[in-house]
């Protein structure tokens, strides 16, 4: 089973896709350590499926300078955590033709949310996940089909998830090396979702004034998917939804085997890379 994994940590686990897959996993028998700002949701969830079977640990995952001594935090009390699933974020819309509309703190905040938190993330949870040699484990991380393909409207929301399916390459690749035999136990996924009928959309004002809000695929039909695909017998490294699975392998084939060939000129010239 490509998803072997029993006690998961989710980001932005209290709406959306994130609520939704720690829903799916608890009914499949995994812990569910489930993160967030609203305690309020965090709870209701805890109080629906009880304490033997999820956690609640609010924290705002923006909050970069109380990471470290979190993250030190989780690990101790969940010594099994073998799996993080990175999902939090937000979108906003960009105007550029309109520039005294652009905030540039929301822009700031959209930029730690959706791209700075997941890395510093993975910075921090590494060594106790390298610690699990003799356990499969894995980092999840969410992105967009807007990484590949952006919408000009949410230009840093598709800039950000385009730097989360960079970084998962890259991590993909350190990790899995030849160089580092240590690591090989890290499995690396990335979850490619399409426009699904979430809350991301339905908190942006403009969206909203222009009926515009509920765009995409119904969330259930997403997870259950998904869900498939991550427990499936064919071990996936990138998630992605079947209505963007034919668009999306057309710029991204190409553009991995070079990158590919790229990674293994360098190895084979003994260069950093």
């Amino acid at each position: 089973m490509p998803f072997p994994y029993k006690t998961v940590l989710i980001t932005g686990a209290t709406s959306g896709i994130g609520l939704a897959l720690a829903e799916r996993m608890i009914s499949a028998g995994i812990f569910v350590i489930a993160i967030g700002r609203r305690k309020d949701r965090l709870g209701a969830l805890v109080e629906k499926h009880g304490s033997e079977k999820v956690a609640a640990e609010p924290f705002d995952v923006s909050d970069l300078d109380a990471m470290p001594a979190w993250v030190e935090q989780i690990t101790s009390k969940y010594p099994r955590l073998d799996s993080i699933i990175l999902n939090a974020g937000f979108q906003r819309s960009l105007d550029f033709t309109s520039p005294s509309t652009i905030s540039l703190s929301s822009v700031s905040a959209e930029l730690t949310t959706n791209y700075l938190s997941p890395l510093h993330m993975v910075s921090l949870f590494l060594p106790h996940l390298i610690s699990l040699a003799q356990s499969p484990t894995s980092i999840v991380l969410v992105s967009s089909g807007l990484a590949v393909l952006p919408l000009p409207r949410c230009a840093n929301y598709s800039a950000t998830k385009a730097a989360v399916h960079s970084l998962a390459w890259s991590l993909r690749c350190q990790l899995s090396g030849p160089e580092s035999p240590h690591t090989h136990h890290i499995k690396v996924i990335e979850i490619m979702p399409p426009a699904v009928q979430t809350e991301l959309h339905p908190q942006q004002k403009d969206l909203v004034e222009a009926g515009q809000d509920q765009p995409g695929i119904e969330l259930e039909r997403y997870i259950e998917e998904t869900w498939v695909d991550l427990v499936g017998e064919e071990e996936k490294e990138e998630i992605v939804h079947s209505m963007l699975r034919e668009r999306l392998e057309a710029v991204e084939g190409p553009r991995k085997g070079a990158w590919e060939g790229f990674v293994r000129a360098m190895r084979g010239a003994g260069l950093r890379f």
